[in-house]
């Protein structure tokens, strides 16, 4: 308060009383594999051409660069990238060159372990490991799949292995709401060599997610949109196929005539029909971390009435905007979403022993998964 020993008008800033909430960037991937040369930590890149700067050409024991060259060039637009090397010297890495030792100090990890202590990074891929033995493919998926489960900030792209045309035998995929898998491979052109190449599609699909972050928002299924530098499928993708990898939760690439070669399905691993669609599952955690981000002021706030009602007011203009922006269901806000923070969200042991509480509920947009057109067909005249 200024000292008002003298007559005057005296000026005071208040606070608003909201802290507004920005939305978390949920467009950044990170890539793990082999690469000709570069660090072994991450390194931070926001085009193609750093990535061959840093990295160097493609080799033929790594997807990697492939990977990362579909993710620029189907919308993303910044991605860390956590190079490994085997161990033993041979030039393929192991099962444990690509998880990286989680025990080592923060600055000499590499592999997942390097990626785990970004924040940032949102979507998470390691493409070199459908080249691992069969018995290594699936721990390693489980454990990419393990670190966007325990963040609960990322979420995982998977491939299938090359040549599984018969979708009968698809190998068993693990049960998880942040993790998809797409099919089958795709050819692309060589940067090097100009000729054509066959490569997981991980890399395309991160950078389709990026793109329809940017363009629509992460609250739009991230399907239905071409596949840039995809020049032909490893085998194409009948729909009777497509009705047998729908309700495995694998998501196809189809070639369409006149429409190009298009990303199919937005299926999660989950087996919980809440969490089926990428959208609801990724927008879930956009939320979640945006605000846990943007409300660390309250702690050590003296957790009574005026703290919660900031909480809510906070909370819920977040929200309204999610919902004007069309991320949510509902006429009106009331109908997308409730904010509750008060007694009836915290017991008094809850509040003496320092937790504030609050619970929201929201209500989002699932995808137009099957469009159903009924014809009628009257005789002339009829109504």
């Amino acid at each position: 308060m200024p000292d008002q020993s003298s007559p005057g008008v005296y000026v005071r800033e208040l606070p608003s009383g909201l802290t507004p909430i920005q939305g978390a960037s949920t467009s950044i991937s990170g890539f793990v594999g082999a690469a000709e040369r570069g660090p072994t930590s991450p390194v931070k890149l926001t085009s193609w051409t750093e990535f061959r700067e840093v990295y160097g050409d493609p080799i033929p024991e790594s997807f990697l660069a492939y990977a990362v060259e579909g993710f620029f060039a189907n919308g993303g637009e910044v991605c860390h990238v956590a190079r490994v090397r085997a161990s033993d010297g041979s030039p393929n890495p192991t099962l444990f060159d690509y998880a990286g030792d989680a025990g080592s100090p923060t600055d000499q990890r590499t592999g997942l372990a390097a990626l785990d202590r970004i924040d940032s990074i949102s979507i998470l891929s390691v493409p070199d490991e459908v080249r691992l033995t069969p018995a290594d493919l699936t721990p390693l998926t489980e454990l990419t799949i393990e670190q966007c489960e325990r963040r609960r900030d990322r979420f995982c792209i998977a491939s299938i292995r090359q040549g599984q045309s018969d979708v009968a035998l698809l190998p068993p995929r693990p049960d998880s709401s942040r993790a998809a898998l797409y099919y089958p491979w795709i050819r692309v052109l060589d940067p090097v060599t100009e000729g054509e190449v066959q490569v997981p599609p991980a890399g395309h699909v991160a950078g389709i997610f990026a793109r329809t972050d940017v363009e629509r928002g992460v609250h739009r299924a991230p399907a239905n949109e071409v596949v840039r530098g995809a020049l032909g499928l490893e085998f194409p993708v009948t729909q009777q196929m497509q009705d047998l990898l729908g309700p495995l939760g694998v998501n196809a690439l189809r070639d369409f005539d006149g429409r190009g070669i298009r990303l199919w399905g937005a299926r999660t691993l989950a087996s919980d029909p809440e969490w089926r669609y990428v959208n609801v599952r990724r927008l879930a955690t956009f939320l979640e971390k945006s605000i846990d981000t943007d409300t660390r002021w309250v702690v050590f706030e003296p957790n009574a009435e005026p703290l919660w009602a900031r909480v809510r007011d906070t909370i819920a203009a977040f929200l309204v905007t999610q919902w004007r922006n069309g991320a949510l269901q509902g006429a009106t806000p009331d109908e997308a979403f409730f904010v509750r923070c008060d007694r009836s969200t915290m017991t008094q042991g809850d509040i003496d022993n320092g937790r504030l509480v609050c619970l929201l509920g929201f209500a989002p947009l699932r995808p137009a998964e099957f469009v159903i057109v009924r014809i009628h067909k009257t005789t002339a005249g009829s109504p």
